[in-house]
């Protein structure tokens, strides 16, 4: 998968203890691995005496203990919430709780495109659909601290409320789940949106940051090479499903076989959602069409 992607999977998660990563930034990771984790949430503290916390996580004991003993003797002015799935967003009630902190974020949770009749979303479970935040921050607008500010970036796509942040007059950007250094970021329809995700990154790519601090993994050091390649791979894959389309496929999992070939059979499902949201881009290309709506069941055939 990492043919246009020079990937970096040299992180140290150093679980319960917050790591000194930039000039006012400590990140203390969560200890929640898994195939779409890495090696869990990274949470960032940006500040000094009185800070901001980025993604506090899942509602994890050890992690909130953590987070209460990094922040020991500081004030928490805002909590800011990249997007609203279960590893990133639910502590923010508890330590909000804690701290009398603001809470920020786009939005509450919600799909890209409304359910078909019928449709099911795969990732419902993986929402936290009870987070409201405090403060629904516009695109552009910043929040400010006792020596800090930070800028939201709206950036959907992974999902329809995802931001990043950007730490002004730095060059640093928290960029969540939207661009990581370990791997291609999931795009699962109705949640996601492909043609968001594109925009997305065109977005990124008119500005001039230097370094992206993640929601998994380690920095993006190279933020426009990065970008550019990211925009690659997403293009490729994009040929691979239309390659598979002329060849004769019709149905997903027929294109997953032969696409994700080499990719870990855990993440099959969510590579099928992949390509869901690469279906659903072409066809509003005018490039495939199927009969109703589009679906992980659907039968799809090129428009010559």
């Amino acid at each position: 998968m990492a043919e246009d992607i020079d990937f970096d999977t040299e992180f140290q998660p150093s679980y319960g203890v917050p790591v000194a990563i930039a000039e006012g930034v400590e990140r203390l990771t969560v200890n929640n691995p898994s195939p779409f984790t890495f090696h869990g949430t990274n949470t960032y503290i940006v500040g000094g005496s009185s800070v901001a916390v980025i993604d506090p996580g899942p509602d994890d004991q050890a992690h909130f203990e953590a987070l209460m003993r990094a922040l020991d003797g500081r004030t928490v002015s805002h909590i800011l919430v990249s997007h609203t799935h279960r590893d990133h967003s639910p502590l923010a009630d508890r330590l909000k709780a804690a701290t009398g902190a603001l809470t920020v974020a786009e939005g509450p949770h919600r799909a890209a495109r409304p359910l078909h009749e019928g449709e099911v979303n795969p990732f419902a479970e993986s929402a936290d659909s009870a987070f409201r935040p405090d403060i629904a921050i516009a695109d552009g607008e910043a929040i400010k601290g006792d020596g800090w500010s930070l800028s939201a970036i709206h950036t959907p796509g992974h999902t329809a409320n995802h931001s990043a942040f950007a730490l002004d007059g730095t060059g640093i950007v928290f960029s969540a789940d939207h661009v990581m250094a370990w791997a291609t970021t999931i795009v699962a329809p109705p949640d996601g949106s492909m043609a968001d995700f594109m925009a997305s990154i065109e977005k990124l790519l008119a500005r001039e940051d230097r370094i992206y601090f993640p929601g998994h993994g380690g920095p993006v050091r190279e933020p426009a090479s990065f970008l550019r390649g990211l925009r690659t791979h997403r293009r490729m894959r994009e040929r691979a499903v239309m390659e598979r389309i002329r060849a004769g496929d019709r149905l997903i999992p027929e294109m997953v076989k032969t696409i994700y070939a080499k990719t870990d059979p855990r993440l099959h499902g969510a590579a099928a959602l992949s390509v869901l949201a690469h279906i659903e881009d072409l066809i509003e290309k005018g490039r495939v069409e199927t009969d109703g709506p589009p679906s992980l069941a659907g039968i799809y055939r090129p428009v010559f």
